[in-house]
C-alpha cells in the first residue's frame, strides 16, 4: 500500500508562469522527496501603474508519496 501527501505552495516569478511553477518545484524538492506531480489552482498578476505584469503568482499543490 501507498499514502501519498499535498502540500500547497505560492511562487511568485517576473519571468512567467512557467517559470514560477519550475522554481516552486525546484525548491520543495529540496526537503521532499517522491515527487509525483503538481496542480495549479490559481493563477494571479501583480501590475504596475500602467497595467504592465510585474510580477506572476500562482498556488500550486505538490503530491508526493509518503515512504
Amino acid at each position: 500500500m501507498s499514502v501519498a501527501k499535498v502540500i500547497e505552495l505560492s511562487v511568485s516569478s517576473p519571468k512567467g508562469i512557467e517559470d514560477a511553477v519550475q522554481q516552486g518545484l525546484r525548491k520543495v524538492s529540496q526537503t521532499v522527496k517522491n515527487i509525483r506531480g503538481a496542480w495549479v489552482n490559481e493563477i494571479k498578476v501583480v501590475t504596475g501603474e500602467d497595467g504592465a505584469i510585474t510580477e506572476w503568482r500562482v498556488n500550486m499543490r505538490v503530491n508526493f508519496v509518503v515512504e
